[in-house]
């Protein structure tokens, strides 16, 4: 199986060909450490390739969600340190995700304080989860141009301290929504400075933070995730072909250690005709880095993606949650647990670490 065959990425040998997807469980303090639960949840699925964490946010100010973990703050940087040792110690690697949510985010949870985004345009027809229940999104902050530049070294500095907390290297989460991806999108940049209007304005945020990161970190230690597919959290795009089409060849100039594309999901059949419903054979053409795909996989469709040889490696999330022993099932066709999705974020043990290994 072309899954369970080992993949190298930059100097790093992974065991397979399959990633753990980023997935937010919001089961971490408040003070954004990690806890021993934490380190157990990874610890047990080691067995992947490749294993990219939950985002983590890069400052105070990129907190959107209560109990999810940060990388900005001494104390922060030390309980990581005993993750990466634990998946190192079982064979695995792992990379950071790194996270500024933007708008995506709720004042409850940021000390009475607004989300920021590019503009001050609300994301619509949904509620964000938040530690007093799902609340409507709020207008949040439009940031000023040296803010961004702010935040551009607060990635640098991000990622500067994954490698201190042992991580193998970063990826920056520029997908569903998330503040990188309003930069890129016109429905959430209205901007009349040098990081909105055209294509090019509107790509420049992604790769300044890109180009930081490889800088600081050194080369193939630096993925992204994108989604070019994927309208939620009012990311909406009038020709995202072009947009993604740019931003991926400039990425090609960049020593990156990846790029994470997720598939198109629950597209409706009318409207939005001019999101690629192929993402992979659309995209994933026009870049000479390795591509991970991401959403939706099973082990017989992953294998029949790296089968077509445009994507090297397989993510699987939700599958992962539940088995954590997920490729030795794949290599023994065993039957999967069924994920409890009540569970899936926030609580303790439950649906957490005590899924059943073979």
């Amino acid at each position: 199986m072309k899954l369970l065959e080992p993949k190298k990425i930059g100097n790093l040998i992974l065991s397979n060909s399959m990633a753990m997807a980023p997935m937010t469980r919001a089961r971490s303090e408040n003070n954004g450490t990690v806890n021993d639960l934490n380190v157990l949840y990874y610890t047990q699925r080691a067995s992947a390739g490749l294993i990219i964490t939950e985002g983590i946010n890069i400052s105070e100010q990129a907190k959107g969600s209560p109990f999810t973990p940060g990388i900005f703050m001494e104390a922060q940087i030390e309980s990581w340190q005993k993750v990466t040792d634990a998946v190192h110690q079982n064979g695995g690697k792992i990379f950071a995700q790194l996270w500024h949510t933007g708008r995506v985010g709720h004042s409850i949870d940021r000390n009475g304080v607004l989300a920021v985004a590019p503009s001050a345009l609300a994301i619509e027809g949904q509620q964000h989860f938040t530690s007093q229940g799902m609340k409507a999104y709020e207008v949040p902050r439009a940031l000023e141009t040296n803010e961004v530049k702010h935040i551009v070294q607060d990635y640098k500095h991000a990622a500067i301290n994954a490698i201190k907390a042992g991580f193998d290297g970063v990826e920056l989460h520029a997908a569903t929504g998330y503040l990188p991806n309003q930069f890129l999108a016109e429905s959430a940049n209205q901007r009349t400075d040098e990081y909105g209007g055209n294509i090019e304005n509107r790509s420049r945020f992604i790769l300044e933070v890109m180009q930081e990161m490889a800088a600081a970190i050194g080369e193939d230690k630096v993925g992204i995730k994108l989604s070019p597919s994927i309208p939620f959290n009012s990311i909406l795009d009038s020709d995202p072909i072009a947009t993604y089409s740019y931003l991926i060849k400039e990425l090609n100039h960049l020593p990156l250690a990846y790029i994470h594309l997720m598939n198109a999901l629950f597209l409706p059949e009318e409207g939005l005709e001019q999101y690629p419903r192929d993402v992979m054979g659309t995209l994933g053409t026009l870049t000479k880095h390795l591509i991970i795909a991401n959403a939706g996989y099973t082990r017989e469709t992953g294998e029949q993606e790296l089968e077509k040889g445009i994507a090297q490696i397989i993510s699987f999330g939700v599958p992962f949650i539940a088995n954590p022993d997920l490729p030795k099932r794949f290599e023994q066709n065993a039957t999967l647990n069924e994920p409890d999705r009540a569970t899936f974020y926030g609580g303790n043990e439950k649906g957490y670490t005590d899924y059943p290994t073979l």
